[in-house]
């Protein structure tokens, strides 16, 4: 089994080929084929994690598409003042499918 843990929008996330994962909004058209660094690798009973290794990685994944999540109320209330304050939040989202881990 070949995996590999990214680093994509202060996050990581194992993926390994055919997966299709929910990252921060980048900044690539649908179709276009971007690069995300690796900061552990996998490979049958061999785990990698050495830097300069890992530099040599490269995880590929195509650009599906953009979305937006899902709304997120945030709401601020103190007691006994009548201070009442509700905010909304969308997080911008792209869907990548990884295509190669070589």
């Amino acid at each position: 089994m070949v995996y590999a843990v990214v680093r994509a929008g202060g996050r990581q996330e194992k993926v390994e080929v055919g997966t299709i994962v929910q990252l921060d909004r980048v900044q690539a058209a649908a179709g276009e084929t971007i690069e995300l660094p690796a900061v552990l690798f996998v490979d049958g009973d061999n785990v990698t994690t050495d830097a300069e290794k890992l530099a040599k990685v490269k995880v590929t994944a195509e650009v599906v598409g953009n979305l937006r999540g899902p709304k997120i109320v945030i709401q601020k209330f103190k007691n006994k003042t009548g201070y009442k304050k509700r905010q909304g939040h969308r997080q911008d989202l792209t869907r990548v499918k990884i295509t190669g881990i070589k």
